[in-house]
Parts: structure tokens; C-alpha cells; sequence
């Protein structure tokens, strides 16, 4: 469904000026899926991209339950409180049946909510890959342009998401449960290797000696990996996002990370990479929706999807049958 018509020059200057009503309105713009707000959508963010990319961009993850909200939460009015302006992606699963956010993560960081140096936008994860909305990067540089100071990106913890969102961000946190001797059993490699920064959260009360074992499992499975880019080691650490305790260590962690990859040239080199990947990303979505649209295309799909069930062609035969079709036949 449109948005309405939008004057995307006021739109634009509203966002700039930090108004939080028109980021809102903004980021709704460009998860629009309705051809018109894409048009507006990208005249926004050519008038905007400018004044983007200044932002501390952090991606934090790991499994369900292990606490991301609310450590995000009490990491997040901390910086606020030192006087900096911070924003939340909150990538949640979505409605099959509505496509609407469903964990409501704004809901569940109150406190962060009611800090007006804070904006917390939960987007629907949909169908797009990995879990992580396919706006994300749009609505990443729009809470840029609007003059917040770090983004922090939280993800659904199921899967790719991880992956998509280390192509998003500087620093990516990965947070581990105590106990992470069986938790290691269900971290995908590539998911660990991605980290640049490690931290084992709940470890208060009774938790806290189980996350000593945890950190020591995870600081010798971490010995075993290639040094990262730019030599950075990547550290494990305690932390309680219930408490509080270690967070000023966790973000200090960051902050060296960040000055380590600006210093060695890293930082600007993995935005350039993450543009290009989102480069790639934008015409993939594009052809699939030109595809989807393509009348003739998608007759022949129909056709050769029945042949390949029977088993009597090809699945490579018939992708071949319907990008011949939607390249050289009218729509």
C-alpha cells in the first residue's frame, strides 16, 4: 500500500533536522514495497546520503533467549546518559499472516524508549534472506542523516541473519549463553568467525561461574581461527545485560575495535565491500520483482515448474526456459 503522496524535500529536511516523527515516517517510506514510495524512497536517500555514514554501526546477536533486548536496552541508555544519540534496528520474525513485526522489541526496551536521544524501530524480517529486512541498510543510513551517533543493529538469532548483518555493521558482537560448552554444539563456525568482539552475558548470581567456563571454552575455540583482518584478536568477554556488569568494557572493546580498523585503512574497506554486496543485493531484488511482474514469464514458469515436478526436464533447463522468456518476450 502507498504511502500518499510525499513531499520528499520537506520529508528530507525533517529527517535531517533530527525530527523523530519524520525519521518514522521516513523509514516507513522505504520499507514500502509500493512503486511509487520506491521512487520517493530513493530521491530521499540521494538527498540524505551525504550526511550518512557518521555513525558507530554495532550488529549484535546470538541464539534465542540469550538476552539481547534488554542487554541492548541497558547498553543503550548508558551511552545516552554520556550524551550520545542511539538508535535500534530490532530485526524481528514476522506474521505469515500479516508480514507486521511480532516481538515488538520496542516494547520491550521501555526504558530505552522513553530517552529522547533514543529511537528504536522494530522491522518485519519477512521473507527476505536471512531474517534481516531488505530496507535495514536504507533505514540505517536514514537514523544516520537524522544525526544519531551509534546504531545498533539486533538480530533475530536464527540462522543468516547473522551473516546478513555483519554486512551491515563496523563491529560485529556476538553474545554466548554460560554453559557455551553445549551452545558451541549449535553456533555454525562461519557464524563465530564473524564475530569481532565475543561476550558470554547472564553471568551474575549463580550464572556467573558457569560463564567463566563458557568464556574459557570460547577463548580456546577462538585460538584455533585465522587472525582477522588488520591482526585484530578477537576478545572474549563477561557480561550481565541484567546488571549492567562489563558493558563499559564490552563497548570499550568496540571502540578499540573501530579505532584499530580505522587506523589500519579496514574500516572504510569493509563499507566498501558492504556496498557493493548491497549493490548486488538491490538488482537481485529488482529482477526477482520484474520477473514476478512479467506476465509471459511467469506463464512459462508455471509450465516448466509442472515438468520438473514429473521429473521430465531439468531444473537447470527450466530456469533457462524462463529467462529466455522474460528477456525476449512482451510482458
Amino acid at each position: 500500500m502507498a504511502t500518499g503522496a510525499v513531499d520528499v524535500g520537506a520529508l528530507a529536511a525533517g529527517v535531517a533536522a533530527g525530527d523523530r516523527v519524520a525519521l518514522a515516517r521516513a523509514i516507513t517510506l522505504v520499507e514500502s514495497q509500493h512503486g511509487d514510495d520506491r521512487d520517493s524512497a530513493e530521491e530521499l536517500l540521494a538527498r540524505l546520503l551525504p550526511q550518512s555514514g557518521g555513525a558507530v554501526r554495532v550488529g549484535i546477536s546470538g541464539v534465542p533467549g540469550v538476552g539481547k533486548s534488554t542487554l541492548i536496552e541497558n547498553l543503550g541508555a548508558r551511552l545516552v546518559s554520556t550524551g550520545q544519540r542511539v538508535a535500534v534496528l530490532a530485526v524481528d520474525p514476522s506474521s505469515t499472516v500479516t508480514g507486521g513485526s511480532i516481538l515488538g522489541d520496542k516494547a520491550r526496551m521501555n526504558r530505552l524508549a522513553m530517552e529522547p536521544s533514543a529511537f528504536i524501530r522494530p522491522s518485519p524480517a519477512a521473507s527476505t534472506l536471512g531474517g534481516v529486512a531488505l530496507r535495514t541498510r536504507e533505514s540505517l543510513l536514514l537514523v544516520e542523516a537524522a544525526g544519531f551517533d551509534v546504531v545498533l543493529v539486533e538480530t533475530v538469532g536464527v540462522g543468516q541473519s547473522e551473516t546478513a548483518v555483519a554486512d551491515l555493521v563496523d563491529t560485529f558482537v556476538l553474545l554466548a549463553l554460560p554453559g557455551a560448552g553445549d551452545e558451541l554444539q549449535g553456533i555454525k563456525r562461519g557464524i563465530v568467525e564473524l564475530a569481532d568482539v565475543l561476550a558470554v552475558n547472564k553471568a551474575e548470581g549463580e550464572g556467573k561461574k558457569r560463564a567463566e567456563v563458557a568464556r574459557a571454552e570460547l577463548s580456546s575455540a577462538l585460538g584455533y581461527q585465522r587472525p582477522k583482518a588488520g591482526g585484530w584478536q578477537v576478545p572474549t568477554l563477561l557480561v550481565s545485560g541484567l546488571t549492567g556488569e562489563g558493558l563499559d568494557e564490552l563497548w570499550a572493546k568496540v571502540m578499540e575495535h573501530r579505532r584499530a580498523m580505522s587506523t589500519s585503512g579496514q574500516l572504510e574497506a569493509r563499507r566498501a565491500r558492504q556496498r557493493l554486496r548491497w549493490l548486488g543485493d538491490e538488482v537481485s531484488d529488482r529482477l526477482r520483482r520484474s520477473l514476478a511482474q512479467h506476465g509471459a514469464a511467469q506463464r512459462e514458469y508455471v509450465r516448466v515448474s509442472a515438468e520438473v515436478a514429473a521429473g521430465r526436464l531439468s531444473v537447470g533447463a527450466a530456469a533457462r526456459d524462463v529467462i529466455e522468456t522474460f528477456l525476449g518476450a512482451e510482458p
